[in-house]
């Protein structure tokens, strides 16, 4: 019997490529389980716990309550999910939330909002122009137009002074977000981030550190997040294609791989992407949502297997949506996310693989199995796991196919994965299929049943021709 590795597989393109095919809703985890080296699990699903006036915006945990923006409202949500409308800060894309000691910060659409309790307010001074994003840092809220880094007075959080105004001047580029770190800002523009300090003063508070210049920019308000004691982006360089980095001193690391890069390459609008941490379970998650899928960096995996280890997110039973669960809180001991499909609230679990009550589907496909250009008969094929652990139907079912050419599929053949609390079910596929260069394998199946595999043993005979 060879095992075949189940963390990433190869597929090819008619441009001659070979690309790497990553595991979709299956999560690898690093762990010795006497079977192999690793495993690869149905990634947690989320469950409806609310509803709220409109599709989740993003939240924060500010004071041990969560709050968030759904539609136009700004809400609260109790640990029973409870939710309840709190004022409206107008339409927009994803917003940004921060807080100070007194007062929460919402930018939502162009506009800034403060929340201290009991009453939302709207800062209304035309010298804050345009709010793109925000962060408070030492007493100030600091909010950018795209051009100028603006701060609010320290002793009035609505009034803004125009001889206070900053910018970035390493590269007379665009600024595209702005975060705090240790104590220190950082302006993230189209080509380059820029770190400065508080060192007080008259006029605008903020110092550049110019010899901590990082020479990469980040795409957009939303495509960056603190990961790791750090934090993590997507950008380029001047001239350069995107890729997802993490921050490091003055300099990045490269977490993307060329088939991330390459998914990257295809988004249109690389404004849109948005980057969310969540670390849980001794695992440090990077979700880097695209228009039509969620890329997963594991951080404490990749170190294990000395390479980054990547998955995808879908949505859908045939994966053809984009990932519905976004904007992951921690709140009243639980992660809270919002549905980018309806106005739904609920939490991540790993009790289902299921989003929010709609199945969605799972995928590996293998690497090549090749015989030193000699023929080769694979006998059988058999998953190796934890069959019988799955929810609602009698008898869920996993689907292997086959190609030759990397591009085109055979048809599909189904087996069981065991009924209920059958937990020695064998799934084997007895395929006798003879290739004469190469062969790679798919399995799919769907979140009727929490998949969880640790090998995949194949029964082959070699030929000599």
């Amino acid at each position: 019997m060879v095992a075949i590795p189940l963390l990433s597989g190869v597929t090819m393109s008619e441009i001659a490529d070979f690309n790497q095919a990553y595991p979709i809703n299956l999560e690898p985890v690093q762990i010795e389980s006497g079977i192999s080296n690793g495993y690869v699990r149905s990634a947690g699903g989320a469950v409806a716990m609310g509803t709220g006036p409109g599709i989740d915006r993003g939240g924060i945990n500010w004071n041990g309550t969560l709050y968030r923006v759904m539609g136009t409202k700004l809400v609260s949500v109790s640990m029973d999910g409870t939710v309840t409308t709190l004022g409206d800060v107008g339409p927009g894309g994803m917003v940004a939330m921060d807080y100070g000691f007194d007062r929460l910060a919402i930018q939502s659409g162009t506009s800034l909002y403060y929340w201290n309790g009991t009453e939302l307010t709207q800062v209304t001074d035309t010298d804050l122009g345009p709010s793109l994003d925000v962060v408070w840092m030492d007493g100030y809220y600091i909010s950018t137009d795209g051009t100028s880094i603006i701060v609010t007075d320290l002793s009035d959080p609505m009034s803004v002074d125009p001889l206070k105004y900053g910018s970035a001047e390493a590269d007379p580029d665009m600024v595209t977000g702005l975060l705090r770190l240790r104590s220190e800002l950082y302006v993230l523009g189209q080509n380059t981030i820029q770190i400065y300090t508080d060192q007080g003063g008259t006029v605008f508070p903020f110092a550049v550190n110019p010899g901590a210049t990082i020479p990469i920019g980040c795409v957009g308000p939303r495509a960056k997040c603190l990961f790791s004691q750090t934090f993590a982006f997507c950008g380029s360089g001047r001239n350069h294609a995107p890729a997802i980095w993490l921050a490091d001193g003055g300099s990045a690391l490269k977490l993307s791989t060329r088939a991330i890069d390459d998914m990257l390459a295809e988004v249109a609008d690389l404004s849109t992407v948005q980057l969310e941490a969540r670390v849980s379970r001794d695992e440090q998650r990077l979700f880097v949502h695209l228009p039509d899928r969620t890329l997963v960096y594991l951080q404490m995996a990749s170190q294990q297997a000395d390479k980054p280890v990547w998955y995808v997110c879908r949505s859908g039973r045939g994966l053809d949506k984009a990932y519905r669960p976004r904007n992951a809180i921690l709140a009243y001991g639980k992660w809270w996310v919002g549905d980018t499909e309806t106005a739904a609230i609920g939490v991540l679990d790993d009790g289902t693989a299921s989003h929010f009550g709609e199945a969605a589907g799972w995928q590996f496909i293998t690497q090549l199995l090749y015989n030193q250009t000699n023929s080769a008969i694979v006998h059988s094929l058999e998953l190796v796991g934890l069959p019988g652990r799955h929810q609602s139907v009698p008898e869920p079912g996993a689907l292997l196919s086959y190609s030759l050419d990397g591009e085109t599929w055979s048809m599909e053949r189904a087996n069981s994965l065991g009924k209920p609390a059958n937990r020695t079910k064998r799934v084997v596929f007895n395929t006798h299929k003879r290739f004469r260069n190469y062969i790679t394998f798919r399995f799919r199946g769907d979140s009727d049943a929490l998949a969880s595999w640790a090998s995949l043993e194949a029964d082959i005979e070699p030929l000599n021709a």
